[in-house]
């Protein structure tokens, strides 16, 4: 919540306002003139937490002081640097707007307040924005500078409200036309948002709730309340267009010690039995969260991970694979596990299009650029595990210019398998150097292979350039466009309080996408019936304007739009299964046979946060 400083905590069991100010004076905690400033500025007498919440998603007591607040502990964070209590108000207003809930925040001191006593609380109604105001999340309410009187312990909590589809909207949220929803007065019956906000620091529920998004390293879940809305066919929840955020979607986090009781560590498909309660937070790292004072068992539905077919003799395979920040201090396990993935779970395709490829120093920001000890790790775990022996081909990028982690300098590479495929090498191609499209004896020829489109060019600021190569495969040129467009970085969350939310990122990716397309466009007028294969990490959805773009004109297909609905995804986000890396082919690249092929995402245990895919075509 707030940052520590200036945040203390004075907790009496003292039952009148007057001597929690007394206490609070003798204390050294308010001036007199403090406090004299704070009464004259105060919410009046007999103030309820609902009064505090109000209708919109600001209190109208922001700022203020409040006294005396009544209400039931429900649950306490007794961790972290944002300690503190949630305390809810046994009897409710009939105002369905209004959260009866606040969450009462400690800093780093640890409540000595117990679930089910009753308080009293005065202090400060503040408006906390998880991130920062900048970052367009919403706000939390709470009280800060609190002082609590405990009036009786062991009371009855109030009960939970259950997140069900008959209690949750099917519409996410107001339409601002990108402005904030703040001052909105909240419409719980018509918008998801709305409907949580509402619940604000309440206790909520979800029954037999299915796992939508895998637990994380911070022991994090997601699940949704609507199991039928969207699902996949390996049990999560489609993320399949702008207007449809999946509103049931709810993140997990525990208040339950975890000597007492481990998170769970569940996949996607999975489902925690029975109940899980708990107060409805929000946070910046995935809106409104469930800090389960209660979890439901894991039943674990024992997702498998999935292995794609061999490529037949006459067929070539290309896939494409975002390797996460590979580098050689990258521990040994991981190099093996994308080997293994690599030879057994894509069947050694031919051809693959690596994101997300690190220097020889990974991390390290020393100026160093070269990955040869990083690919070569690779390409050695890929032999060792049964795999074919890989060659590759790359252009070490600018120091600093890609973007990604600091230090990394990532880029694009191509392995290729020399028993099935060979690499028309044509010198000249460089970082800073552009490749051209040359004809000759009516086919297309690129000026370098490798080489990379308009490196010079602003849409490619601080992103990899695309890497194209030029291949050959039974004596039939086949051109292979390497991607890795910039990142979602900067974009406004689904659950932003601007509405609909600011996608900024997509403008560059949309240039990009262009520059693609245009080259593309020269191949094919260069020869028609040029077989070209652009696959890669795009950032954006088969949907966005980006992919619009990039598909403009007919002259590429993206392949997973051919897909069944339902396995049209490749990476989970926030509980959403989605579309960021593609597979797209030019109109001579005909009867493909296309595979996403689900390893990681789902999976808590990952060896990268994509899934890899794979595309078979005879040329």
């Amino acid at each position: 919540m707030l940052p520590s400083r200036n945040r203390r905590t004075l907790t009496r069991r003292t039952a009148t306002v007057g001597s929690l100010i007394a206490g609070a004076l003798a204390a050294g905690l308010l001036s007199p003139v403090s406090a004299n400033a704070a009464s004259a500025d105060s919410a009046p007498a007999g103030t309820r937490i609902h009064d505090i919440q109000g209708t919109t998603r600001i209190s109208p007591f922001a700022g203020r002081q409040v006294t005396g607040v009544p209400g039931i502990v429900t649950a306490v964070r007794a961790f972290g640097s944002s300690r503190g209590f949630w305390v809810q108000d046994p009897q409710p207003d009939r105002d369905e707007a209004t959260s009866e809930a606040v969450f009462v925040f400690t800093g780093s001191t640890t409540p000595t307040v117990a679930v089910g006593d009753a308080v009293l609380v005065s202090g400060t109604v503040t408006e906390y924005y998880p991130g920062g105001e900048a970052a367009g999340g919403q706000s939390v309410t709470q009280i800060t500078k609190a002082a609590v009187s405990v009036t009786s312990s062991g009371n009855v909590l109030p009960a939970p409200v259950v997140l069900s589809p008959a209690t949750l909207p099917d519409r996410y949220a107001p339409d601002a036309h990108g402005g904030s929803i703040e001052n909105l007065p909240l419409r719980p019956a018509r918008y998801a948002l709305d409907r949580y906000e509402s619940l604000e620091g309440m206790r909520v529920e979800v029954r037999d709730a299915l796992v939508t998004g895998a637990t994380n390293d911070h022991h994090e879940l997601w699940v949704t309340a609507e199991p039928c809305h969207n699902r996949t066919a390996r049990g999560g929840t489609l993320y399949g267009s702008y207007t449809d955020p999946n509103a049931g979607r709810v993140k997990v986090a525990s208040l339950i010690p975890f000597a007492q009781r481990p998170f769970p560590v569940a996949n996607v498909g999975d489902e925690l039995t029975g109940t899980t309660t708990g107060p409805l937070d929000y946070d910046n790292f995935g809106g409104y969260t469930l800090q389960a004072t209660a979890l439901g068992t894991l039943t674990d539905r024992k997702l498998q991970r999935e292995t794609t077919r061999k490529q037949k003799d006459g067929e070539l395979a290309v896939a494409t694979y975002n390797v996460e920040n590979l580098s050689p201090k990258t521990p040994q396990a991981k190099f093996d596990r994308l080997a293994t993935a690599l030879v057994n779970n894509l069947a050694s395709p031919d051809v693959v299009a690596l994101e997300e490829v690190q220097d020889n120093s990974g991390p390290a920001n020393d100026h160093v650029v070269d990955a040869t000890q990083t690919l070569t790790r690779l390409t050695d775990a890929i032999k060792a595990a049964g795999g074919p022996a890989y060659q590759w081909r790359q252009i070490d990028p600018v120091d600093g210019q890609d973007g990604g982690q600091p230090g990394g300098n990532i880029r694009t590479a191509f392995l290729f398998n020399p028993a099935r495929v060979s690499f028309k090498d044509i010198p000249g191609g460089d970082s800073t150097t552009a490749v051209k499209v040359t004809r000759a004896g009516g086919k297309a020829v690129l000026s370098a292979s490798p080489g990379r489109i308009e490196p010079g060019d602003t849409a490619w600021t601080n992103s990899r350039k695309p890497l194209v190569g030029q291949f050959s495969f039974r004596g039939k040129d086949v051109f292979v466009v390497a991607n890795h467009f910039n990142s979602k970085g900067g974009d406004q969350g689904l659950d932003s309080r601007f509405q609909p939310p600011a996608r900024t990122s997509e403008v560059q990716r949309t240039r990009q996408a262009r520059l693609v397309n245009g080259f593309v466009k020269q191949l094919l007028a260069a020869d028609r019936n040029a077989e070209v294969v652009v696959a890669g990490d795009l950032n954006d959805y088969q949907f966005s304007p980006a992919l619009g773009a990039l598909t403009a004109g007919g002259v590429l297909t993206d392949q997973v739009t051919r897909l069944p609905r339902k396995e049209r995804y490749g990476y989970v986000y926030q509980g959403n299964s989605q579309v960021l890396d593609h597979i797209l082919t030019s109109r001579r690249v005909g009867r493909v046979d296309y595979d996403i092929v689900h390893i990681n995402a789902e999976f808590a245990d990952q060896a990268s946060d994509h899934d890899p895919q794979v595309l078979r075509f005879t040329p």
